[in-house]
Formats: C-alpha cells, sequence, structure tokens
C-alpha cells in the first residue's frame, strides 16, 4: 500500500511544503520507501511510496505526465492490473512512457479519454489527478473500494488522504457522527460515505469526484455497478471450468511485482487456493 493525500485551498491562498509534510509523516507507516510533494500554488499534492513497480526513483510521486500541451500530476495508491495492456493500445496513439509503472498508465490513460478512463482500469486503487489547465481535481476508487480514499470539503478548501489521521493534521472539526456509529456497533463497518466524523466523508467504492476549482463545485457520480441482468445457464461442470480459469486470470494478475511475492495462509480453501495457483504460475 502507500499513502495518498492533498489539499485545494479554493481561496487562492498558497499551499505549503509544511502542510503536505505533516500529511506525508501521518501516513508514513503506508510507505517506508519515499515521500514526494507537489506544489503548485494553492494546490498540494503528497504520497508516501511502497515500491512493487519499477523501484527506480522514476517511479516517485506524486507523478508528473506531459503529453503534447497536456499535463497532469498524480498521487496513486494501489494496483492497475491491465497496466501493460492499456500501454500498449496508448502507445498506438502515440503516447510516451518513462517508467514501467502502471501510475504512468493511469496518467496517459486520463488524457486520452478522461473520466472514461475509468471504466478500462482493472485492479485495486485510489488516485487522485490534478489538471492545472482545466483547473480540475479528479479522484477515483476501484470497483470494490479495496484502497481508501477520505476527504474535508467546506466550500472553501478541499482535503484528503487515505486515513483520517492525516486529515487531522489540519484544524478541521471533529464532530462525531452518531449515526455512522450506530452503524458501526450494528453492522460491524461504517458504510459510505460515512467515517464516523460529520463532514468528513469516504469516496464509496465504483465512485469518482470531480473538483471544479473554478466554480468551487464539488461532484461524486458512481461510475460502475454489478449487472444482475444477463443470466447464464451452464452445467455443473463448465462453471468449474470457468471458475478455474477466472480464478488463475486474477492471482497472475496480481503477480506482477518487481519485489518477492508471499501469501499469508488462514487455513481456508480460499488462501490455499490462491497459493496453489501462485505456484503454478511464478517461481518467486
Amino acid at each position: 500500500m502507500c499513502g495518498i493525500n492533498g489539499i485545494v485551498k479554493l481561496s487562492g491562498a498558497p499551499v505549503s511544503v509544511e502542510e503536505i509534510g505533516r500529511m506525508n509523516r501521518a501516513l508514513a507507516h503506508r510507505g517506508p520507501d519515499g515521500e514526494g510533494d507537489f506544489i503548485d500554488g494553492a494546490v498540494g499534492l503528497g504520497h508516501r511510496r511502497l515500491a512493487i513497480l519499477d523501484l527506480s526513483k522514476r517511479g516517485a510521486q506524486p507523478m508528473l505526465y506531459a503529453h503534447g500541451k497536456s499535463r497532469v500530476v498524480v498521487t496513486h495508491n494501489g494496483e492497475v492490473y491491465n497496466f501493460k495492456e492499456i500501454r500498449e493500445e496508448l502507445k498506438q496513439k502515440g503516447f510516451r512512457f518513462t517508467t514501467e509503472t502502471d501510475t504512468e498508465v493511469v496518467c496517459a490513460a486520463y488524457l486520452a479519454w478522461g473520466v472514461e478512463c475509468l471504466k478500462r482500469l482493472g485492479g485495486m486503487f485510489a488516485f487522485v489527478i490534478y489538471d492545472p489547465q482545466k483547473k480540475l481535481l479528479f479522484g477515483a476508487r476501484e470497483r470494490l473500494g479495496k484502497k481508501p480514499l477520505k476527504y474535508f470539503f467546506d466550500g472553501e478548501k478541499f482535503i484528503f488522504a487515505s486515513e483520517l489521521k492525516a486529515l487531522f493534521t489540519f484544524a478541521i472539526p471533529r464532530k462525531l457522527d452518531l449515526e455512522a456509529i450506530d452503524e458501526f456497533l450494528t453492522l460491524q463497518y461504517v458504510p459510505s460515505p460515512k467515517t464516523g466524523f460529520k463532514d468528513i466523508s469516504k469516496l464509496p467504492a465504483g465512485h469518482y469526484f470531480l473538483l471544479d476549482m473554478n466554480s468551487k463545485e464539488l461532484v461524486v457520480k458512481k461510475y460502475f455497478d454489478i449487472d444482475f441482468v444477463n443470466k447464464r445457464t451452464l452445467s455443473r461442470e463448465e462453471w468449474k471450468q470457468e471458475l478455474e480459469t477466472a480464478f488463475e486470470k486474477a492471482v497472475k494478475r496480481r503477480l506482477i511485482s518487481d519485489v518477492p511475492l508471499g501469501a499469508f495462509l488462514s487455513g481456508g480453501i480460499d488462501s490455499s487456493a490462491v497459493v496453489v495457483f501462485m505456484s503454478r504460475i511464478s517461481p518467486k
């Protein structure tokens, strides 16, 4: 995992390196391999890195990416498993790449397709992209919401981070949300977009946000939902084969790494099956 954070001051006041540094330090446990910041006037992005792909400094974040006259900056947590296929498609469109990271592909995909890029990205991720030309902040979580993204917005400043503790490096209200606490005690988790604190939200899984810095408008939209319409009728043996094929594909995608791989075994069928397929696919 990595730690992402940032702030936009819609009043136009400058963001300081110290402000991003405080948030980075609050997320240090999420990324022991590096720390970075990006400041552009009233916009600041931070990152704590756990290096998985392209362990060189080229993979450091926040990452700047340019294509033609367009330029974007991203802070990204997670992995996009199909980034190699997307990268080849983008190369055919004239995009160039200087790293072996999936993060660079996320930037290029945004420049190629806008928010529609989310329909092409497969993986577990949370990222925020700053588009200085459009004065836009674009953030998203993948379909199942494995990677966290929480934010505070009061109309004048927008602060986001992987964890609440980074948000609390700023003097923002800490008002308990009693409904969220009731749901936690009842359900054993807090449903999105609640977090346990009023005025602090978590971006729901399969959603993205757009913050227009000109209009000061924040829009949150769903881009994915499960489709139960199409029904399939297969025999028991066909379902077994289909499941095994899908399972193997899923495990193989998650073995893309420039560091050693391992697994935690709970003793159940699921974790044992994962290790069986790992041993078949990878010598690592």
